[in-house]
């Protein structure tokens, strides 16, 4: 039986990739960077991945690859490189103002309240995403949430999800015996089994799991190929589909 959910939020929950789109083309503007173009968003994308593929395997801090990889974007635009820092500042408040949710989201998490542990576990900032979870309304939805930067940790790292479960176990420990399916028998002590994290990166969220030793459910909305040697107990291409897997109505 799954207890607790652990749900990646970027282009998992939410599309990520309209709201960077939006963030991206208002902060051009703001900053008379021009027009922002599909063609650049290519260019960026490339950096950016690459970026954060370092970071997951910590092999860059985080610093560097939120403000360095516009550093290197504008460098490569011929542009000045000295606004990165400031650009990056206005680019993760605007982040939080562009909210679409995927797979009617918002819906589906708010018939699982009270009937599972809800958690976001997030590697996005928290100033990005302290604004998405307050404008798309999961803030009122969650039970926990948990940030890279305020844990001090990135998926994959162990190091990430061990504070996690320690907030997931206390949790349980003062709440659960009020859960419909618990019956007051259920007091903490959370096993590895009765956990899921719910994600669409393979780098971060399945090698996540793996490492922790929780169950994963890979969320493959454009049918990608498995090219990493990963544990994978659920495939989903919609969200929906999650229903299948916790069995909880």
């Amino acid at each position: 039986m799954i207890r607790a959910v652990l749900w990646d939020l970027d282009n998992t929950l939410l599309d990520f990739d309209v709201a960077e789109w939006e963030a991206l083309c208002t902060d051009f503007r703001e900053f008379g960077l021009g027009e922002f173009t599909e063609d650049m968003l290519k260019d960026y994308m490339v950096i950016n991945r690459r970026r954060w593929q370092a970071l997951e395997r910590g092999e860059m801090e985080k610093q560097e690859v939120l403000e360095g990889r516009f550093r290197e974007f504008f460098g490569f635009l011929g542009k000045d490189t000295s606004i990165a820092a400031a650009f990056n500042d206005r680019y993760q408040e605007l982040l939080g103002e562009t909210i679409c949710f995927r797979d009617d989201s918002y819906e589906l998490l708010k018939s699982y309240q009270r009937k599972v542990l809800q958690c976001m576990a997030s590697n996005g900032t928290k100033k990005a995403q302290t604004g998405k979870l307050k404008n798309s309304g999961f803030d009122k939805i969650f039970d926990l949430c948990f940030i890279s930067e305020e844990i001090g940790a990135e998926k994959p790292s162990i190091d990430f999800f061990t504070p996690c479960f320690e907030e997931i176990d206390k949790w349980l420990m003062e709440r659960e015996k009020d859960l419909p399916y618990s019956g007051g028998k259920y007091l903490g002590n959370i096993k590895k089994d009765e956990m899921i994290i719910i994600g669409d990166s393979l780098t971060s969220d399945i090698r996540g799991g793996n490492n922790a030793g929780i169950k994963c459910c890979w969320y493959n909305p454009k049918n990608l190929p498995l090219n990493q040697d990963l544990r994978i107990d659920y495939e989903i291409k919609s969200l929906q589909e999650v229903k299948d897997i916790l069995q909880i109505f």
